[in-house]
This record gives C-alpha cells, sequence and structure tokens, in this order.
C-alpha cells in the first residue's frame, strides 16, 4: 500500500531521460538533481563545440572500403556557424573543385557532417555506416564517396549531392543536443538533391 508522501510520478522514471519526480528539499530541488542538471548542461554545451575528429573517422571508415573525401562550409569557424545559419547551408567554394573532380553520378552519396553535435557523429557514425553499407551495396546502388563535412548544416547535403551527380543523397549529422542526449545522430535524406 502506498503512502500518502509518496510521489506517484516516481515509478514513471524507469521509462524516460525527462527530469521528472525531481524531489524536493523545502522549495528547492536536491542537491542531486541540480547537480546533474548542471552536467547535463555542460555535456550539451560540450558536445556543441566538438570538432569532428577528421583521422580518426577517416581510420575507422577505412574498412567501408569507399573514397573519403573531406567538405567544409562557408562558415570559417564555429563561432561564425553559431550566428550565421545561413553559412553553414552553403559549399565553401574551394570545396567545388573537391566534389567536382570526382567520377560521377552515384545513386547515392553518404554526407556524414558534424552539425550541433560533432559528439553524435564522431560516436555513433562509424558504426551505423558498418551496418548500413553492407545492405545498401547488397541492394545493387551506385555509392559515391563518403563526404565527411564540418560546420555542416542540414541543407548542405543538397550541394554535396548535386555537385556528385547523386540521385539521392544521405546526410547524417549531429542533432542539437539536449539536456538528456548530447550525442543524437539525425539522418536526413533528399531525392534529386540541388540548393535552394
Amino acid at each position: 500500500m502506498s503512502s500518502p508522501t509518496d510521489d506517484p510520478w516516481a515509478g514513471l522514471r524507469a521509462f524516460t531521460a525527462a527530469r521528472i519526480a525531481l524531489g524536493r528539499t523545502g522549495t528547492s530541488v536536491p542537491v542531486a538533481e541540480a547537480l546533474a542538471f548542471r552536467l547535463a548542461h555542460a555535456h550539451a554545451r560540450d558536445a556543441v563545440y566538438s570538432a569532428l575528429d577528421l583521422e580518426g573517422l577517416r581510420v575507422a571508415l577505412a574498412p567501408q572500403g569507399l573514397p573519403l573525401l573531406q567538405v567544409h562550409s562557408a562558415a570559417p569557424d564555429r563561432p561564425a556557424y553559431l550566428r550565421r545559419p545561413d553559412l553553414g547551408r552553403q559549399l565553401a567554394p574551394e570545396c567545388q573543385s573537391v566534389l567536382a573532380d570526382y567520377p560521377g553520378p552515384c545513386d547515392l552519396a553518404i554526407v556524414l557532417a558534424d552539425g550541433l553535435s560533432a559528439t553524435a557523429a564522431n560516436q555513433h557514425g562509424p558504426p551505423l555506416l558498418a551496418a548500413l553499407l553492407p545492405a545498401l551495396r547488397a541492394a545493387g546502388l551506385r555509392l559515391g564517396p563518403l563526404v565527411l563535412a564540418t560546420q555542416a548544416r542540414v541543407a548542405l547535403a543538397d550541394a554535396v549531392g548535386q555537385a556528385l551527380g547523386a540521385q539521392l543523397v544521405l546526410l547524417l549529422l549531429g542533432e542539437r543536443p539536449g539536456l538528456s542526449a548530447p550525442d543524437s545522430l539525425g539522418a536526413y535524406l533528399t531525392y534529386a538533391p540541388y540548393p535552394g
């Protein structure tokens, strides 16, 4: 039998990362919960300012047997990327030639990008691609190179896909970190990509 002082929400904590049933100390949140919130906030900030581990990704993705290309957006650095989302959607002019030199066309181009959480791309990109690429090959798709993109927003994949002559482009992008998940990786699939 439950006591009238039992928190009816406490049992739900097992089913969600949301901050519910935190308890209280007087009118305040308990110290442990306040510290957990600050730690989660620090992890989220770290994820936003994390960098794509290009060398580590090259090593981890080498067994996949696809050429690796590296591009970046028109945002010159992380502060500009955060202040000017429009720059993150545009491919830097000098990267056009990197993509133009690759012989196309292809059925599918895959872009692994930092987005707002390079932590997500670094941690989850290689194992996801290791599981996905054999299925794509078995389906008979002509795969373009794997493209590593820095300071990237979702729309950057449109320019990459068009430059590679891809019918489809799959963007794997580190998502905006939340207080319960600093390492979410999103997947965006675009048919007949073009910038605009």
